[in-house]
């Protein structure tokens, strides 16, 4: 733009008025009219116009509403004294994506509401969308990081809370971030905002995102011109379960100038307590394969996996259901997670589906009955650990038709192989099974040499689903012995 025009925007700008505008930037006064009612038409010049007019409008609003915290201005640049350790460069980061996994506990969830309110406020033009898999896990995990994050800048008074519709308002500027689930009837691709631009997303649990293309439509929708000095980033955060993820491939796999890859640990959450710091070092003791990706953030395996030919996708369960037989399991636990997976089963096309579960631990037997009464299955034939007789009868006692599974010496592996020979199709909402049927795997001997044993580690609902679908296509009469 020449200077000459660009003097025109700035003259505009302080009465609004084109003609003396164009007049004040040097324009011959004879031919002034004319001459203003072409920039006016000219897009460079309106789009210009339009983003010195916002930015005035957003300082204004903010200088009669509310002082920006200097702690909030000084943490745009310099992030230790607010998180700590281990972001600095993903705090500063304007690569259009940020992928950052971790282990638990590693700040990334809390480390992204911060840097996200920061933004808002220094960007006040800028307007974020918040993305889950499914609408119903909103609410807990990142709007209630989002509340933390406000009230650990003693912002509180500054923002808006709202559930119905989800959404949080800076009142000072009437920038909002909006709520989304992958699964959501309000269309994602079609988002607007009345003040601003939209150009900042947060995708929590991305690995629940398990179609690359729910992602690319995504991507796709943020578009659009933005104010001179403003970007576009995409962050996603999550824990990095399995290897054969496209997110691994996508971000970390090939190095990109639009992208931002980070890896954290719990080692560098300064916050957290010497109770909790004991309990990862005893999984790393005890469990190194879950220490794997839950202790070192990294990705799970890929190599010894039990069962592969697994699809992660959705499918209508009501229709699926006038055709195939039911099959339900239920593998106790206490200190381990009680695991109880509902499938059916296509015998002919040689197809299991997955469509719903709960995993949960220190339950009693009185407590899984009413959970499974409780999700609509209380009638069905349940299959459950043969090991555990006094709890199937107390089961039963509670009106549940509970059985035990087959026994024998080679049921464990007799029922892998069955199941090997099917597909498994697995619902995304069953997200606990998803997590461990990517990471169950043989076990290793001494010299790492892949053994004819299952881990028990991620075996919950695995044995679950053993149980259901053994019992189901074998006769009752079936013997292992």
């Amino acid at each position: 733009m020449t200077s000459k025009r660009e003097r025109f925007c700035k003259e505009y700008i302080t009465d609004r008025n084109a003609v003396q505008a164009a007049v004040r930037a040097g324009y011959a006064p004879g031919n002034a009219v004319r001459q203003a009612a072409k920039l006016m038409n000219d897009p460079e010049i309106r789009r210009h116009i339009n983003e010195k007019l916002l930015l005035a409008d957003a300082e204004m609003m903010r200088d009669d509403n509310a002082r920006i915290p200097q702690s909030v201005i000084m943490y745009e640049k310099n992030c230790r004294e607010l998180v700590g350790g281990g972001y600095s460069e993903f705090w500063n980061c304007k690569k259009r994506y940020r992928a950052v996994k971790g282990s638990r506990a590693s700040k990334k969830s809390k480390t992204s509401a911060l840097n996200l309110i920061v933004r808002m406020v220094n960007y006040p033009l800028s307007n974020a969308l918040c993305v889950r898999r499914y609408r119903n896990t909103l609410r807990d995990s990142m709007f209630s990081d989002l509340k933390w994050a406000v009230h650990r800048l003693q912002m509180n008074d500054q923002w808006e809370f709202s559930v119905s519709p989800m959404q949080i308002v800076y009142k000072p500027t009437g920038q909002k971030i909006l709520f989304r689930g992958l699964d959501d009837g309000m269309k994602i691709t079609s988002i607007s905002v009345d003040h601003g631009v939209l150009n900042f997303v947060w995708i929590e649990e991305a690995y629940e995102i398990t179609n690359e293309d729910d992602f690319n439509k995504l991507d796709m929708s943020i578009r659009g011109d933005l104010p001179e000095g403003y970007f576009k980033q995409i962050t996603l955060t999550f824990n990095p379960w399995s290897a054969n993820s496209w997110l691994k491939r996508r971000f970390f796999d090939k190095p990109s100038k639009e992208v931002f890859t980070l890896t954290t640990t719990w080692k560098c959450n300064e916050w957290l307590g010497d109770d909790d710091r004991q309990m990862f070092l005893e999984m790393e003791k005890n469990n190194p394969r879950r220490y794997r990706i839950e202790g070192e953030g990294e990705w799970g395996i890929s190599e010894g996996l039990i069962y592969e030919n697994v699809e992660i996708r959705e499918f209508d369960v009501n229709e699926l259901r006038k055709s195939l037989k039911g099959a339900y399991g239920l593998d106790f636990g206490y200190t381990d997670p009680n695991a109880f997976i509902c499938m059916l089963i296509d015998e002919k096309q040689k197809v299991i589906y997955i469509f719903d579960e709960f995993y949960k631990k220190g339950m009693t037997n009185l407590m899984i009955a009413q959970e499974i009464k409780r999700k609509g299955y209380g009638s069905e034939r349940i299959i459950c650990d043969c090991a555990e007789p006094k709890s199937i009868d107390e089961l039963c006692d509670e009106g549940i038709k509970a059985y035990p599974s087959g026994k024998g010496r080679d049921s464990v592996n007799h029922g892998i192989q069955l199941i090997q020979n099917y597909m498994i199709v697995v619902l995304p909402r069953c997200r606990e099974f998803i997590k461990e049927i990517r990471n169950y795997s043989w076990e290793r001997n001494k010299e790492g040499r892949l053994t004819d044993k299952p881990e028990h580690e991620f075996s919950h609902g695995m044995d679950a689903m053993r149980y259901g679908v053994t019992r189901a296509v074998q006769p009752d009469t079936f013997s292992f012995d």
